[in-house]
């Protein structure tokens, strides 16, 4: 079967073309050949505007944000606000003070985990996560539980690497105090029905917390139409730099929440009598602040929104569908996660072949996939495989890259017969 027969549109095909020239890492070398980056769900390339707006502020108007009256502290205050309320637009909080700045995903939801349950759960209080979870939201449930005597409950998926919402719906309860769900998986791309898990959930009074990280760079979010309490993600999952990250939180809960951290900005007055905390959303954000990477943020969301989440979501459903079929060219390859709703991502193992070998044959031919467990490991234990290999699609992927990855897989066969 000839993969030529697969091919997107001629003309997105173009757009794509000049799209690419935006990323600089996108034409690299790796081993003397070209690079395929196919890593995409682990960390995004960034476009030169991101590169550039970053560049910027450390060349012409390096300072640190809040409370500064010269120009410079001005200048970095504005733009780092200005990236705040950028976030809000993207995913239509009602308010920018409904935004936390953090350092990433897991960081936003460790501070839901300290300041919302170490407050408001007691012990036999039940929190529900899915069987398809990143670490970062178990271990952090994990530890709450073992602190506050709470009791994490999981709710399975089948085999598909969908979540079985029946038993979601048995599992909850008046007892459930907490939802913590993740929107897109990681490791099988499965799109869970969010909206109609918060639903159920409020309807028990249980808030919901949603793990938006491999979500918020392939379509839009709305906090609003989803009416979810938390919601949280990363900015390198968004064409954004690394080391920051978002909570967003509806006000009527940060309001009632403590602090994570104490320290500078995040105060109002400090006696040694008594320290009073600054409004949202600076009550949560102590210290000197990423501002280099929250400035990136909001240059990653121009970029974004420039592009369209309808070119975007076009292009990836594009590609799935090309990878799914071209990768079953390769004796015996097996799909880890087939979900009819999911994301540009094809996990898959290849019997006899030891995922890590997989991606050091394929790196060689100059193409970037994941291998291992993905820090999801009871989804591994669920498929019974230690780990699998992991092609993360982007909208600037081609469908050339993907042949490249198809004839690598043939090769690895070839080794490994």
């Amino acid at each position: 079967m000839a993969l030529a027969q697969y091919d997107i549109n001629d003309s997105m095909t173009t757009d794509i073309k000049e799209i690419r020239e935006d990323f600089p890492n996108l034409h690299v070398q790796v081993h003397g050949k070209p690079l395929v980056y196919l890593d995409n769900a682990a960390t995004t390339f960034k476009p030169r505007p991101v590169i550039e707006a970053m560049a910027g502020y450390y060349q012409k108007y390096t300072s640190n944000v809040h409370r500064g009256i010269h120009e410079l502290s001005e200048k970095a205050t504005v733009a780092y606000e200005t990236s705040r309320d950028k976030v809000r637009e993207l995913i239509n909080a009602r308010e920018s003070r409904e935004i936390i700045f953090t350092r990433g995903t897991t960081e936003s939801i460790n501070l839901v985990a300290y300041s919302y349950g170490r407050h408001f759960l007691n012990k036999g209080d039940e929190i529900l996560i899915s069987e398809m979870e990143h670490h970062s939201n178990i271990v952090p449930w994990q530890i709450l539980c073992e602190e506050k005597g709470c009791v994490l409950k999981i709710v399975p998926f089948n085999d598909l690497g969908e979540l079985c919402y029946d038993e979601f719906e048995r599992l909850l309860t008046s007892k459930t105090k907490l939802v913590s769900i993740v929107y897109v998986s990681n490791s099988l791309g499965t799109i869970n029905p969010v909206h109609k898990i918060i639903q159920a959930a409020h309807q028990h009074h249980a808030l919901v917390l949603v793990d938006a990280a491999q979500a918020v760079g392939h379509g839009p979010v709305d906090v609003q139409a989803l009416d979810c309490d938390f919601l949280v993600f990363s900015g390198h999952k968004l064409f954004g730099p690394t080391g920051i990250g978002i909570l967003y939180g509806k006000a009527e809960w940060l309001e009632r929440m403590p602090p994570f951290h104490g320290g500078g900005d995040m105060i109002s007055s400090v006696t040694f009598a008594k320290t009073t905390y600054a409004v949202l959303p600076y009550k949560f954000e102590a210290g000197t602040p990423n501002v280099a990477g929250a400035i990136g943020l909001g240059a990653a969301i121009d970029y974004v929104r420039s592009i369209g989440f309808d070119t975007i979501t076009t292009q990836e459903k594009s590609l799935l569908a090309y990878g799914t079929k071209a990768l079953q060219s390769v004796n015996g390859l097996r799909f880890i996660g087939t979900a009819k709703e999911k994301t540009a991502i094809l996990s898959f193992i290849l019997p006899g072949v030891h995922p890590h070998d997989i991606g050091t044959l394929v790196n060689e031919e100059g193409i970037a996939i994941r291998t291992g467990h993905h820090c999801t490991q009871p989804v591994m234990q669920h498929f019974g495989v230690p780990a699998t290999s992991r092609a993360s699609l982007a909208f600037y992927n081609t469908t050339e890259e993907i042949d490249r990855l198809v004839g690598a897989l043939h090769k690895v066969r070839e080794v490994f017969p």
